[in-house]
């Protein structure tokens, strides 16, 4: 099954999300989108077929999000994705792209929502939480 993921490998999230669609059985094409951006079309693609807003998509956390005033609500989305394009850490990650849908993946179990029902066993988070059971079945 063809699997994308916008991978920040420095991001558990990121590492957690790679990890659980590897547990499926899928090798994912891994795109470093710090290294490689999305085109601002396939942004746009990604960020409406996985249900968001433009600002949804947008990462604060160690970004320039404040310096470049991006917490103004009277921005437009095209403002919002200029910056998104100019820095790409802006880019909230990971993006998951699959046959069955595409997804913001935080937190990573969100993942299981686009993965077919093939996991290997039982999977836990780097953190140590319990996602999958024995049976590959996903807990809570």
């Amino acid at each position: 099954m063809k699997t994308t993921i916008y991978h920040n490998p420095d991001c558990g999230t990121s590492r957690n999300t790679l990890a659980m669609i590897q547990n499926a059985g899928i090798e994912p094409i891994v795109v470093e989108y710090l290294k490689t951006p999305p085109s601002r079309d396939e942004l746009v693609t990604m960020i409406s077929d996985a249900g968001l807003a433009v600002r949804e998509a947008i990462r604060e956390k160690g970004t320039p999000y404040a310096e470049l005033g991006l917490d103004d609500a009277a921005l437009a989305d095209d403002k919002l994705l200029d910056a998104m394009m100019d820095h790409p850490i802006l880019i909230n990650r990971p993006f998951v792209v699959t046959p069955m849908g595409t997804r913001l993946c935080r937190p990573s179990e969100v993942v299981l929502e686009i993965l077919p029902d093939t996991h290997k066993g039982a999977f836990a988070k780097e953190d140590g939480e319990q996602v999958l059971d024995a049976e590959g079945k996903r807990i809570g």
